[in-house]
């Protein structure tokens, strides 16, 4: 039997915005595989980042649970929770999100570095991730020097410098043109297949939502049956 890695029950998020209450997530349930690929799809402003968001412990739940290898994450408080997160959880989004004054080595050596890493130690591990995803001849780089799709594979070998189990990807491929997506979920795939990865990939295009294991549709923050 395959193991459940995520486990959410009855999950709400709420803010209060000029006064009044916008339930963003309303009691959202939702189990997902150790190893298994989702897409998480829906319409603007169906709550698909805040889940995202809560899964990977960026944010707390007005309400809920979320169990991570059967342990409530949000029973962590400070830097045990950073702790979890930058050891257990890699996180890529649309726009990259690289340090423009640091090359690309350095950009994927931080979490390592944040992690107390030494430096040898997570410039060789930085350096390897990115001959691993095609970029071994652009560690010297600043983000500024390389295109769109080279910056999302930093990205993408950053989210991996600490060995996560689970890789959580906010439209990875929403700022790329279609043959750039289209290599980039072709990496996303290699790595889950070398890796055993579990991963959640937020998607607006129902033809990549396609080629993972599940697609799980979101609507006025709940799950859509």
């Amino acid at each position: 039997m395959t193991e459940t890695l995520i486990e959410v029950r009855g999950l709400t998020k709420s803010f209060a915005t000029a006064g009044v209450r916008v339930d963003v997530l309303r009691g959202l349930d939702l189990a997902i595989a150790q190893g298994e690929r989702v897409a998480v799809v829906g319409a603007s402003g169906a709550g698909k980042s805040t889940l995202m968001h809560i899964l990977g412990g960026l944010d707390a739940p007005t309400s809920g649970t979320v169990h991570f290898a059967g342990a409530d994450i949000f029973s962590l408080r400070g830097r045990p929770l950073d702790a979890f997160r930058n050891s257990t959880i890699g996180f890529v989004f649309q726009f990259h999100q690289l340090l423009p004054e640091f090359t690309a080595l350095e950009n994927v050596m931080m979490p390592a570095l944040i992690a107390r890493q030494s430096r040898h130690d997570a410039a060789t591990g930085a350096g390897e991730l990115l001959a691993e995803v095609g970029l071994g001849h652009r560690l010297h780089h600043k983000p500024g020097e390389l295109s769109g799709g080279e910056q999302q594979r930093v990205a993408i070998a950053r989210a991996l410098i600490r060995a996560p189990r689970l890789l959580l990807a906010d439209e990875p491929t929403g700022n790329l043109d279609s043959g750039t997506s289209d290599d980039i979920f072709a990496l996303l795939d290699r790595l889950h297949q070398s890796r055993g990865l579990t991963m959640v990939i937020v998607t607006h295009s129902e033809r990549l939502a396609a080629r993972l294991d599940r697609t799980i549709r979101m609507r006025d923050g709940q799950i859509d049956s």
